[in-house]
């Protein structure tokens, strides 16, 4: 993700590996630190347990997103996908929700543009 907002902000190319037909889950940070809290707080059930959103978005979605918050001008190329990079990454959460009563709050759109306006403080 932050690879695409700082290439867009600087109207560079965004590169996307393979067709960005494969599909991620983005955990807002104020989200895991909430997850992490009830985990910690917990003394009865010491885990593991997966925390995410475990809502997918394709790659070429997200890049796209990217370049409609942040208004840039970047095209979208495409290289050949690395052998070892995963189709699918989706976490189950069903275990946080029934022991910690957590699941993520913040939506992928309202993070990306907290994360955009951070980014824009820092990129040149």
């Amino acid at each position: 993700m932050s690879n695409f907002i700082v290439q867009a902000l600087r109207n560079d190319p965004i590169t996307i590996y393979g067709d960005g037909s494969q599909t991620r889950s983005f955990c807002y940070v104020s989200d895991m630190i909430d997850g992490c809290m009830k985990m910690m707080q917990r003394e009865d059930f010491v885990g593991p347990v997966n925390l995410g959103n475990p809502h997918e978005f394709s790659i070429k979605s997200l890049a796209e997103l990217v370049l409609k918050v942040t208004g840039s001008q970047s095209e979208i190329v495409y290289k050949p996908l690395p052998e070892d990079d995963p189709v699918q990454r989706q976490p189950d959460i069903a275990l946080a929700k029934q022991k910690l009563n957590w699941e993520p709050q913040v939506h992928l759109t309202e993070g990306l543009e907290k994360t955009i306006d951070y980014f824009r403080q820092i990129v040149a």
